[in-house]
């Protein structure tokens, strides 16, 4: 059963402009000092079905305002949560192909495009940034963007497919 743990509608707080943010629900990191530690049951949250679906593609361009979509956790990218993620963006795309989708993992990139499964590599292939690492609580920086921690980096992956390096956002 595929599970979420909130939308927000018109997001200001996690990527630049007006975002739909979606909160995915089960994480197997468990970061200490996680700021979302009540998604971390895959068990928790409530039932995605395809009125959610419905929901989030009619809030992108709700009042004909449109926003970016972040996806966030929990884990997106974990096994438990790459199907669901992968229909959210394939989706979204399909509708509003302009769209910016900025996702958050606690995995490293370089570990999703090495990874077996198909469904991190075509996800990181839609969307447009992705913000990667596990949050570290004693490199906890609240004047970054869009992350928490230092280790963590906000990849373009717009940039990284056309260079064929790791594009890193700068502050």
């Amino acid at each position: 059963m595929l599970r979420y743990a909130g939308i927000i509608k018109n997001d200001i707080a996690n990527a630049p402009g007006v975002c739909v943010s979606v909160f995915l629900q089960g994480c197997p990191h468990h970061c200490p000092d996680c700021f979302n530690p009540e998604t971390w049951d895959f068990n928790g949250g409530k039932l995605f079905t395809e009125d959610t679906m419905n929901e989030i593609i009619n809030s992108i361009n709700a009042n004909e305002i449109m926003r970016n979509l972040c996806i966030l956790g929990g884990e997106p990218l974990c096994l438990d949560n790459d199907v669901l993620t992968y229909h959210i963006v394939k989706k979204v795309k399909e509708t509003y192909p302009d769209i910016k989708i900025y996702i958050w993992t606690g995995y490293l990139y370089e570990e999703l495009i090495n990874s077996v499964s198909h469904f991190p590599k075509d996800i990181l292939s839609m969307a447009d940034y992705l913000i990667d690492g596990p949050f570290i609580k004693e490199q906890k920086d609240l004047t970054l963007k869009m992350r928490g921690s230092k280790n963590q980096r906000v990849i373009n992956l717009t940039k990284t497919k056309e260079n064929g390096i790791i594009y890193i956002e700068k502050d």
